[in-house]
């Protein structure tokens, strides 16, 4: 497939779902990728798909469409990705925190999110093994959770069995243009014809950006992530604390980090979330685990018991207004971006490839996308 129709770059389940998209449409995709199949942000996720945590506004419009398509995406593939309408919890331990949580649900029940008041016996009927001491929280049976890695892989799966390709440790050395057209891509193995080109490579979304000779803000924002050993039945719904929606719209660079505890369909139980912007440093910094595991333990105290398996950190592809990047480069027509989502790519990850898609083929879509639009970014390049 030396002349697909259209190429995209990155095997995440942003780019896989980018694919699919435009596989639906009739067109012929090859998906390139330096790394193996979620090599990137996607194989160091949690599989978060919230509404919970998005104040009214795009993001929010986006998360909501996004959610439903996941589970038509599912219905469409045939599923086995651990796709779960779990719904979440969030939780509030002060007056202060209680009316930050009120007046955020409902300003989010009116832009049509489903979230109801939970007082402390509906709370721990719920969440059994909650601390005892936390009597308010806010349910959103909205909230999902799908397990990244498989979610891409199977994508990609169908993708090839609509004719397109998937090609795994093959970097992108060079985009190529008939003036500001998109022309062609070079990797390190091949050299391909295309008029479109989409940008799906998460964290390094910048460097693909400036290969083709334009401009994105997108770095890097590390978190990390613990995981014990199966301990099924303890948690039932993704809970985390209310500091949780502040620190991700954050521009702080320094360490924050507040409680998100989940069960999984295997056992195991995911603790976030931390979040710094320290580039790509990829030590493991056993300190801020321990501050993890406190606050897991402070939200549910049975934690205290159980044992960890193992942590692992990501990069989230960090974006300076906080709004993912999705549509096509300010500059150069044919190069469309779909990144910069943060930590919340793999949610929002169906809805963004419904944009690409319809905009690369001219078709109507959900919402007016111009608030994600690369052209918000007018830095002067060459």
């Amino acid at each position: 497939m030396k002349q697909p129709d259209a190429i995209v770059i990155g095997a995440g389940v942003v780019g896989a779902a980018c694919a699919l998209a435009l596989s639906k449409a009739g067109l012929k995709v090859l998906v390139l990728d330096r790394g193996p199949v979620s090599g990137g942000t996607s194989g160091a996720g949690e599989g978060n798909i919230l509404v919970s945590d998005k104040e009214p506004g795009p993001e929010l419009t986006l998360a909501i469409r996004s959610r439903d398509a996941w589970f038509e995406i599912s219905d469409d593939i045939g599923g086995g990705f651990e796709l779960e309408a779990k719904g979440g919890i969030v939780v509030a331990r002060s007056q202060t925190g209680i009316q930050a949580l009120e007046k955020l649900s409902a300003v989010q029940r009116v832009a049509g999110v489903e979230a109801h008041a939970l007082g402390s016996k509906e709370l721990h009927k719920l969440e059994p093994h909650l601390n005892p001491q936390i009597d308010y929280g806010i349910h959103y049976p909205g909230d999902a959770q799908c397990q990244p890695m498989l979610s891409a892989a199977l994508m990609l799966k169908a993708v090839r069995g609509m004719g397109g390709k998937v090609v795994t440790g093959s970097s992108v050395i060079g985009i190529h243009r008939d003036g500001t057209a998109i022309s062609g891509v070079t990797t390190t193995k091949e050299k391909y014809s295309t008029n479109v080109v989409v940008n799906a490579a998460g964290t390094w979304a910048g460097e693909i950006a400036e290969l083709a000779g334009s401009y994105l803000p997108i770095a890097p924002r590390r978190g990390f992530i613990l995981v014990s050993a199966p301990a099924p039945n303890l948690i039932h719904h993704k809970v985390y604390d209310a500091d949780y929606v502040a620190n991700v719209a954050s521009d702080a660079s320094d360490l924050q980090s507040s409680a998100v505890v989940e069960g999984t369909k295997s056992g195991t139980i995911l603790i976030g979330a931390s979040r710094e912007r320290v580039g790509f440093k990829s030590d493991l910094d056993i300190s801020i685990l321990r501050i993890l595991a406190q606050q897991a333990i402070a939200l549910f105290p049975t934690l205290a018991n159980v044992q960890l398996m193992r942590a692992y950190r990501g990069f989230r592809p960090y974006a300076p207004d906080h709004l993912p990047v999705i549509g096509e480069d300010l500059l150069f027509k044919g190069l469309w971006h779909a990144a910069g989502h943060e930590g919340a790519g793999i949610g929002l990850a169906p809805a963004t490839a419904e944009i690409i898609a319809g905009e690369i083929l001219n078709k109507r879509i959900f919402m007016d996308s111009s608030p994600f639009s690369p052209r918000r970014f007018s830095k002067e390049v060459s």
